[in-house]
């Protein structure tokens, strides 16, 4: 049986140990959130998740995966070559490591793709801005759905605007192509709207 003296100085230990291991989780729920409103303001791909409910299941995602199974295994390499680090503590500063790694990756990502994301969102003002110039010059009776221009990228370079009208089935849909200047527009004779063109198979 362990004298007083020792039982006391091992549950200080423990505690020691549980104190020094208590960072992944407080971690993973302010690198989540962080995380979240990088890849939707500063986002690496495309244009991101579009809204912070969407960044944060992306988020939560990422970093689940990296607790679940890849902090696990960084933290078996570190008691190689820690062999005093108890397994749960490794595991802690394993997945803590992880997490702050992805939260760079993801600046650095955003970063790098920021020129794309520039170049695209100009597009999309260079396509409602031409939509909004043939309807009042050609399309009048379009006017009134000019505040919900639904815009859709085909292939790079070439848009698909429509406007609603009278008819919910009858659009104004443009192709806009935005390599040149001032961006070249042809009336799409299919007066589907966006969604519909694509489940029919009109995107190719």
């Amino acid at each position: 049986m362990h004298a007083p003296g020792q039982v006391e100085r091992l549950w200080v230990s423990r505690l020691r140990w549980r104190l020094r291991g208590a960072w992944q989780w407080p971690a993973f729920g302010l690198l989540t959130l962080v995380d979240a409103i990088l890849l939707t303001r500063l986002p690496f791909y495309g244009s991101g998740p579009g809204t912070l409910v969407g960044g944060l299941l992306v988020a939560a995602f990422a970093n689940l995966l990296a607790v679940a199974v890849v902090g696990p295994l960084v933290g078996l390499r570190l008691r190689r070559r820690r062999p005093d680090l108890p397994k749960l503590i490794a595991d802690d500063y394993a997945g803590t490591a992880v997490l702050a790694l992805i939260c760079l990756g993801f600046v650095v990502g955003g970063l790098l793709h920021r020129p794309a994301l520039a170049a695209e969102r100009e597009d999309v003002a260079a396509v409602a801005a031409s939509t909004h110039d043939y309807v009042i010059a050609q399309a009048p009776g379009y006017r009134e759905g000019l505040a919900a221009i639904d815009a859709m990228r085909i292939e790079e370079d070439l848009y698909r605007s429509c406007v609603p009208g009278p008819d919910p089935q009858r659009w104004l849909c443009l192709f806009v192509s935005t390599d040149q200047s001032p961006p070249g527009v042809t009336a799409d004779p299919d007066r589907a709207p966006n969604g519909a063109y694509r489940v029919h198979g009109g995107f190719r």
